[in-house]
């Protein structure tokens, strides 16, 4: 139950980063209050994952895949584009988070 709680609250931390971008610097009201929001939310969920999993797995996790999520969104929603350089470091922090979850024993808090 963990791994879904890491996982909700990487997609809670996603979107309230992409209704941060919508707030326009906080002017904005209804996307500033969602992306507070969410925030808190990411948070809370990131809080209980943090009972049962190491503090730096569910970092790493956290942000590693949220990275890329954020950076989907800006390429598909805000037409970001990106070129070879952030391309390839951005498959080197997937890979980074596939080796840690696929192969890291340090999983346990």
């Amino acid at each position: 139950m963990h791994w879904l709680y890491l996982f909700l609250a990487v997609i809670a931390e996603t979107l309230g980063t992409t209704f941060l971008k919508m707030s326009n610097g906080f002017t904005q009201l209804f996307p500033s209050i969602l992306a507070i929001a969410l925030f808190c939310l990411a948070l809370f969920l990131s809080a209980i994952t943090l009972k049962y999993l190491a503090v730096g797995i569910v970092y790493a996790i956290w942000s590693g895949v949220g990275i890329v999520l954020v950076t989907l969104v800006g390429y598909f929603y805000f037409k970001q584009n990106l070129d070879m350089a952030a391309l390839i470091g951005i498959g080197l922090i997937t890979l980074g988070v596939l080796i840690i979850f696929t192969m890291s024993r340090t999983q346990s808090g």
